[in-house]
């Protein structure tokens, strides 16, 4: 699996978010702090917007601003709003997909895979990615 770049951009502008949550930061500073393109970062902010992580606001002093505590948003949160469900195999959520499902020993590897990933991405919230971040440049 391999998740793609606005996923990737998108994770980066949560934590960057996380780390001043009360603030409006404008699209200008992302872009430019995150090394993202304004244009594909404004799309992403749409996603993120319409699923309930961060508000936009227009004008002068517009921006992102988190709209959820980030001790309470885990990865596996912003990375399926983005990216959509994960899956490594289309039979490990809609079995019925494959005639050899039940029987299937890879099935079982594909199922195990995705709950680890599950797991591990959801035990991880973003005020972990601050401060591990912040933990390297002290460095």
């Amino acid at each position: 699996m391999k998740i793609n770049r606005a996923t990737d951009y998108g994770v980066r502008l949560m934590v960057y978010l996380a780390g001043c949550p009360e603030k409006v930061v404008s699209r200008a500073e992302a872009s430019r702090k995150l090394a993202i393109p304004a244009e594909f970062l404004a799309k992403i902010a749409q996603t993120l917007a319409r699923a309930g992580f961060i508000e936009i606001r227009q004008g002068r002093t517009g921006g992102y601003r988190l709209t959820k505590d980030p001790a309470k948003v885990t990865l596996l949160e912003v990375v399926e709003a983005l990216e959509g469900d994960l899956l490594l195999n289309v039979c490990v959520t809609r079995p019925e997909a494959c005639q050899f499902s039940t029987r299937c020993k890879v099935h079982l590897v594909w199922e195990a895979a995705r709950k680890g990933l599950r797991d591990l991405l959801g035990s991880i919230y973003l005020t972990d990615l601050v401060l591990e971040s912040e933990n390297k440049t002290e460095k």
